[in-house]
């Protein structure tokens, strides 16, 4: 049986080379896949949903006093 791939926080603040704060913002927008477990300390995703999103949505960049400090 074929195991899926799965992205967490991290996962995520690497593909779209941003921070883990900026990935709560992403992962919070109207539309993004929804999680496949919340755990206690994180949250993951199916990495399959999660690329064909981005091929599509492309996450906005932080605009002025949204980036983190």
């Amino acid at each position: 049986m074929k195991r899926p791939r799965l992205y967490g926080p991290g996962e995520l603040a690497a593909l779209f080379n941003v921070s883990r704060q900026r990935v709560l913002q992403i992962t919070r927008r109207p539309g993004f896949p929804e999680p496949v477990a919340r755990l206690i300390g994180t949250t993951i995703w199916d990495a399959d949903e999660v690329d064909e999103w981005a091929k599509h949505n492309r996450p906005p960049r932080p605009t002025e006093g949204d980036e983190d400090r």
